[in-house]
């Protein structure tokens, strides 16, 4: 089967050339309680496919080696990779998730994925992001559903959830109130400019003109906080992640946030512990010390979320990268999470116990993880997570005890 990248033009992408900073507001649906914290939670989609493999290597698993022939992780030489629980290895590209992960603050979901068993990039971002079964239902996302299933009044919903980059991600976009928010790469319009446009729309589209006003508010509140540019890929994770943090921090900041960074479709010249991924999750890790800096004292009360749509081959291919995949890694960050350890049934890497010959099989789902997180932080109840935020999913029971 041929893998489905997108080497054109993406919708994502076309859809970001319309401006760098948006917001839409609607009116909410609320239903059930919350929790009492003021918490934040953040999730991060890792477009293109992270091999978690490579991300947390199973060191421990007699079939690794030789599947991972030019790009295995070892605990010696140059550039050793960070023991985990004496099974599992972090990529040395991380130190930062491994002091979190020391201090009891990070958690590794080890083969896990959603319900989707295909390999198309599109589809299974849709699945990811959108919370639906299966590809196509992309009206709205789980964390905007969630937004919208928490009571009125409550600061998380007053603020609502901001989106980060040129278009929202589509896990955060849908009928609660979200603001977008992007680093500037691109030259932005005067304020002349924009009070004659808001105007304009004041006159024409009241809806639209407040949508405006609530974009044009969050960059005065970017300004004010001292928002850098963007910079090259691996920096850009870091700049991106310090802006949301410093949006989140503030008093009358968004409690919740969705941000993607893309690029993790490695099919060749992967990298071992070095290389082209290393230098991915060097700038994840900048990201997420970047979110703990900017927080604060919040950063005790905040859960990050570190996804992506699926895995990658188990064997390395012929250009010393990986083909897309299934089973993967996921990874949970804060100072609210009960971390210290890796969550795994783990499956093995014989080539019996591999999905389909090929895969690392996926034992964990994903939503079971996202869930229960979801259930600890907000209180939010296992019939509103199946009804609403992860439709479908009454056979997946929310796994809890992931936040302290």
């Amino acid at each position: 089967m041929a893998d489905l990248c997108e080497r054109a033009p993406t919708r994502r992408s076309v859809l970001g050339a319309a401006g760098a900073l948006f917001a839409w507001s609607f009116m909410p649906r609320f239903a059930h309680a919350a929790g009492a914290r003021d918490a934040r939670f953040a999730c991060i989609v890792l477009r293109g496919a992270l091999d978690g493999l490579s991300a947390v290597a199973p060191i421990g698993d007699p079939g690794y080696i030789a599947l991972r022939e030019g790009i295995a992780l070892s605990l010696d030489g140059p550039a050793p990779a960070l023991p985990l629980d004496g099974f599992f290895a972090l990529h040395p590209a991380m130190p930062n998730l491994r002091r979190l992960y020391g201090a009891g603050s990070a958690l590794v979901v080890h083969a896990t994925a959603t319900g989707y068993r295909e390999r198309s990039h599109f589809d299974g971002q849709d699945v990811l992001e959108s919370g639906q079964p299966g590809p196509g239902i992309v009206q709205s996302g789980w964390l905007n559903r969630l937004v919208a299933a928490l009571p009125a009044g409550e600061a998380v919903t007053r603020a609502g959830a901001l989106g980060v980059g040129p278009v929202p991600p589509l896990v955060v976009r849908g009928a609660a109130p979200i603001t977008g928010w992007a680093p500037p790469v691109l030259p932005r319009a005067s304020d002349d400019l924009a009070r004659r446009v808001l105007d304009l729309y004041a006159a024409r589209d009241p809806g639209l003109a407040e949508a405006l006003g609530r974009g044009l508010a969050t960059e005065r509140l970017a300004a004010a906080q001292g928002m850098a540019g963007a910079r090259p890929r691996g920096a850009a994770m870091r700049v991106t992640a310090e802006g949301a943090a410093k949006l989140m921090a503030a008093p009358d900041g968004p409690r919740i946030a969705a941000l993607a960074f893309d690029g993790w479709d490695t099919h060749a010249n992967e990298g071992g512990a070095t290389g082209p991924l290393a230098n991915l999750l060097g700038g994840l890790d900048g990201a997420i010390a970047a979110f703990e800096e900017g927080l604060g004292p919040l950063w005790a009360d905040t859960a990050i979320a570190i996804v992506t749509e699926f895995g990658r081959t188990a064997r390395v291919n012929g250009t010393v990268g990986t083909d897309h995949g299934t089973g993967t890694v996921a990874f949970l960050v804060g100072g609210a999470v009960r971390g210290g350890r890796v969550l795994a049934d783990w499956p093995g890497l014989s080539p019996a116990a591999l999905h389909e010959g090929r895969d690392l099989r996926p034992t964990l789902d994903l939503r079971a993880v996202l869930g229960g997180v979801l259930a600890d932080l907000y209180g939010v109840s296992p019939a509103t997570l199946a009804r609403e935020v992860f439709p479908g999913t009454e056979h997946v029971a929310p796994i809890r005890g992931l936040v302290a």
